[in-house]
């Protein structure tokens, strides 16, 4: 429905993301992502509070795969620009434009790290990650690696991508990190974890560690 004082634009973007299909919200999500300077960077979504308009069909499986009624979106390139106006808050995710906003269901994190490497930074060692939507980003303070017991009582780790976006980190790379792992005293406690950008990023106690990996 359009809204008085939307722009010709905003009313065109506002009824294509509240629901006339793939093709509507592709078009939406292009609208919102050429706001940014020259179409370069991410949509500032952070910025963005416009009003809810429901739940959509879509949903982002474990593995990262995305769906759109039922059907999974095989095209990269579509996945990658509907990532660009994803949006957490309240523990919910959302994909958002200036003038409008719909809920998704993520079954676990939004996205996955896939790919690793390991650079000499200006304070040691500097792990990056690549995400399945292309996304590389560097494991430092501002994005931290958080570990959370799984349900087999292993751990899986997750890597902050931005504003509460999250991407867990594959079992493969998961045991590169063990590998790469020390003990290292926290807090008066024998802790195992990872060093990556002058920060320390503790899996566990120590002696857990030994037990399940």
């Amino acid at each position: 429905m359009a809204k008085q004082g939307q722009t010709s634009g905003q009313r065109r973007e506002s009824k294509n993301l509240e629901g006339e299909g793939l093709e509507g919200l592709t078009i939406a999500a292009r609208e919102a992502a050429n706001r940014t300077s020259a179409g370069k960077g991410l949509p500032p979504v952070h910025l963005w509070n416009p009003p809810f308009c429901g739940d959509l069909d879509m949903r982002i499986a474990g593995d990262g795969t995305w769906f759109y009624m039922g059907t999974p979106i095989g095209r990269p390139a579509l996945v990658r620009l509907f990532s660009t106006i994803l949006k957490r808050e309240d523990g919910k995710h959302f994909l958002v434009t200036p003038v409008e906003k719909v809920g998704i269901r993520v079954d676990d994190a939004p996205f996955l790290a896939v790919e690793m490497q390991i650079e000499a930074g200006d304070r040691g060692r500097l792990l990056r990650f690549r995400t399945n939507v292309d996304d590389w980003v560097p494991c430092d303070s501002a994005h931290r690696l958080r570990f959370e017991v799984a349900a087999d009582g292993g751990l899986t780790p997750y890597l902050h991508v931005r504003a509460d976006l999250w991407a867990k980190v594959t079992r493969a790379l998961y045991y590169d990190l063990v590998d790469m792992g020390e003990e290292r005293m926290v807090d008066g406690q024998p802790m195992f974890g990872v060093e990556s950008g002058g920060e320390f990023f503790a899996m566990a106690d120590a002696k857990q560690v030994r037990d399940v990996v």
